[in-house]
């Protein structure tokens, strides 16, 4: 994937400062000359992998990370196992609950298993929304999660 100005100017961002909302994010880029919506924020992040991790001085704070480098499959596997609180599914929708603060983290992770039944996943601040593209393979990710956690 070839990266675009604006998500190198995000990535710029969120190395020099510590950012822990889109709308903050949002309000840096435009004032770096990018007219941007929270939408294109939300699909940047989520193409450059971008993840929410504990902050030095505010709460939470974006971070980019490669789960192919050494080491890191196993962090994210933890991270995932250890803040998801229950998987559940009804017809084609996946609903995961976390700790709270976790959800952004727990969907990346879902998000970089790049399982093809899974149509697309959004997190809050402990919930996460998955859409599968049938019941029956709803019912076989929630499965597959339920083995990472």
């Amino acid at each position: 994937m070839a990266i675009k100005p604006r998500q190198q100017a995000i990535l710029d961002l969120i190395s020099t400062h510590e950012l822990d909302t889109q709308e903050e994010l949002v309000s840096m880029l435009v004032d770096c000359g990018y007219n941007v919506t929270q939408a294109t924020v939300s699909r940047d992040i989520k193409q450059l992998g971008l993840v929410k991790v504990a902050g030095k001085s505010k709460k939470y704070r974006y971070i980019q990370v490669s789960y192919k480098e050494n080491g890191l499959k196993n962090k994210y596997d933890n991270i995932f196992r250890e803040s998801v609180l229950s998987i559940q599914n009804a017809e084609n929708m996946i609903v995961i609950k976390t700790v709270s603060g976790a959800a952004n983290s727990a969907c990346a992770y879902i998000d970089h298993m790049m399982i093809p039944e899974l149509l697309g996943s959004i997190a809050g601040d402990d919930t996460i929304f998955c859409v599968a593209d049938c019941s029956e393979n709803a019912s076989k990710i929630v499965e597959l999660l339920k083995e990472n956690y």
